[in-house]
């Protein structure tokens, strides 16, 4: 190429160091972030030593109400039966799952920091992920034990032996492993650049997904396809065992059995709405229609005012959890 004066290729020099310069800086952005924000409930500054206090309390309690119903339906004798098992391993459920997101979200009340690094988020979403997937699939093998017991009553000992209700909680913890970890290593193999703050009090998809660079369709077609699979195709399950349930209790002649049989299934009733309403309006909402102030209230739904709620649930609309209760308190 020729020039007709040094002055013309001083200029394209520079302008070329100067588009060099620029996509290494686009680079570094991309590829040199090494940890994240976790913004929480900033925006209310007067208000952090109250949430913490709150959320303190919350969090010792879901640990204590839980873990004595684990103990109760361990050496109470006539809770020795498939649904209570189910119930322990519930609560259980219910511990590990706050564990992951409570005593996260009570340090950056504390230190009002909120950094996280980049392992540690990818981290806590997995496993939020994992076990709110567990969650959901212990309450359909819930809602399965409940409807072979007033719908085939005669056989529940045979069908809902001491195996088969083993087998279904390890179904329940296992199954959405592999696809989680490979949702979170697909949304964390994104590029990330620009802010770094996530407007959440934990690693969630939609917060983090806002943050990635470039085209995430794939991504959001992933996490539907999965939310479809983990979330409404349990909840399909449940409503079709709750509609033979209702269908065998209108059958029975006796007002009290009709009494007894819709008191044992309202309470697991009540958590299923109230787990599965909050998850669908979280992962099946659009992006377009996605308000993080509403994502953030949703989604302390579902991961703490849920787990506080479901030993209230579970022991107030129990009889049996009422007498082994009294039992171990010596009423």
């Amino acid at each position: 190429m020729w020039f007709k004066n040094t002055s013309e290729l001083t200029i394209l020099n520079l302008l070329y160091l100067q588009m060099k310069n620029k996509l290494k800086t686009e680079e570094s952005n991309i590829t040199t972030k090494t940890e994240f924000v976790l913004l929480g409930f900033s925006d209310i500054p007067n208000l952090q030593w109250i949430l913490f206090g709150m959320f303190l309390v919350i969090y010792l309690s879901i640990l204590m109400s839980n873990s004595i119903i684990i103990m109760i339906t361990r050496i109470d004798s006539p809770l020795q039966t498939p649904m209570y098992f189910f119930l322990s391993n519930f609560s259980f459920l219910e511990i590990c799952y706050v564990t992951v997101t409570i005593p996260r979200m009570l340090m950056d009340l504390l230190t009002q920091k909120g950094s996280i690094s980049f392992l540690a988020c990818a981290i806590q979403m997995c496993f939020v992920l994992m076990l709110g997937g567990a969650e959901g699939l212990l309450l359909t093998a819930m809602a399965y034990d409940r409807c072979v017991a007033i719908c085939d009553p005669l056989h529940y000992p045979l069908v809902m032996n001491h195996k088969v209700c083993v087998q279904l909680v390890a179904a329940s913890w296992t199954s959405g492993v592999p696809a989680v970890v490979g949702q979170t290593c697909q949304i964390f193999s994104l590029p990330f650049c620009g802010s770094n703050r996530i407007n959440h009090f934990f690693c969630d998809i939609p917060p983090v997904l806002k943050l990635a660079c470039g085209d995430t369709f794939v991504n959001e077609i992933s996490v539907y396809v999965a939310a479809v699979v983990f979330i409404m195709v349990p909840f399909l399950l449940i409503i079709v065992s709750y509609g033979k349930i209702i269908s065998n209790i209108l059958k029975l002649s006796s007002a009290s059995g009709r009494a007894k049989a819709f008191s044992t299934c309202s309470s697991h009733l009540i958590v299923v709405v109230l787990f599965y309403g909050t998850a669908t309006i979280t992962y099946l909402q659009p992006k377009s229609n996605q308000f993080e102030r509403l994502g953030k209230l949703i989604s302390l739904f579902y991961t703490i005012l849920t787990p506080t709620l479901n030993p209230i649930v579970y022991t107030l609309r129990n009889k049996d959890i009422m007498v082994a209760l009294r039992k171990l308190f010596g009423y």
